[in-house]
């Protein structure tokens, strides 16, 4: 039986004439279905939020805002902190921000993905999660919100009536809960190891922890961060692996 999965990756991580990562999205965009965008406040800036929205048309890809804390000297990877409130609204501006621009492109959002700290700081912080989704429910309730399967944003999401793209994360460590290891460098991955990760997790819906645990996964999408070391070679490996074992790889 042909199975579906979303594969999707962090695009337009720059700022002006600077780039996160290798610079490789336009690479990317035709092997992925969905893109997360930066919208501003971890990176990205209009000029960069137009260019990815307009090769995401040429390439029939799904788009979707990734907002992070506004850090761009951190690139959104250091905690804040801020009352939930202050985070919903800069949430809301930045999906507000991508949306605009989505608009002018004749391109509707296809879903909504936090960034970072913010999104590990959602998946734990009730609160924040809860103040977030009951915002979303009111000025964006048909977007679906990607996250960690089991997680504070995904319980708040479900008693807010809003869907849920689960994730696996295929560029990064799992611990023994099934939560994903946070750090900020990464270090360069053998493509081949995630790739056979990937088909692991897709086929026996498990994952090797550090401590060498099988731990369950649940999800509909895979994540790779174009910001990892070689985050190209990374996401051929596994569309590759994909389409040899017969999965269809689509937006949700």
């Amino acid at each position: 039986m042909t199975t579906t999965i979303d594969l999707n990756a962090d695009m337009g991580e720059g700022f002006g004439a600077w780039k996160v990562g290798d610079g490789v999205d336009p690479e990317i965009l035709p092997l992925i279905s969905s893109a997360n965008v930066a919208a501003g406040f971890h990176a990205g800036d209009p000029s960069t939020m137009a260019d990815i929205l307009r090769q995401a048309v040429t390439h029939g890809v799904a788009v979707g805002v990734h907002p992070g804390f506004r850090d761009l000297v951190g690139f959104g990877r250091r905690h804040i902190q801020a009352p939930a409130e202050e985070l919903v609204n800069d949430a809301l501006y930045q999906l507000g921000a991508l949306r605009e621009l989505a608009a002018h492109e004749g391109l509707p959002l296809h879903h909504f993905k936090l960034h970072g700290a913010l999104f590990m700081h959602a998946a734990r912080n009730g609160e924040f999660a809860r103040a977030l989704c009951r915002a979303l429910a009111r000025v964006a309730p048909t977007l679906p919100i990607y996250c960690l399967a089991g997680t504070a944003i995904d319980q708040a999401a479900d008693e807010a009536g809003l869907a849920r793209i689960h994730e696996f994360y295929a560029d990064r460590d799992y611990d023994d809960e099934g939560s994903i290891v946070f750090v900020r460098k990464v270090a360069p991955l053998d493509s081949e190891h995630v790739a056979r990760k990937v088909l692991k997790a897709c086929n026996e819906g498990v994952v090797e922890s550090v401590s060498g645990r099988l731990v369950p996964v649940s999800f509909q999408s895979i994540c790779i961060h174009s910001d990892t070391p070689g985050a190209l070679s990374l996401v051929r490996a596994v569309r590759h692996a994909l389409d040899r074992s017969g999965y269809v790889v689509q937006a949700p």
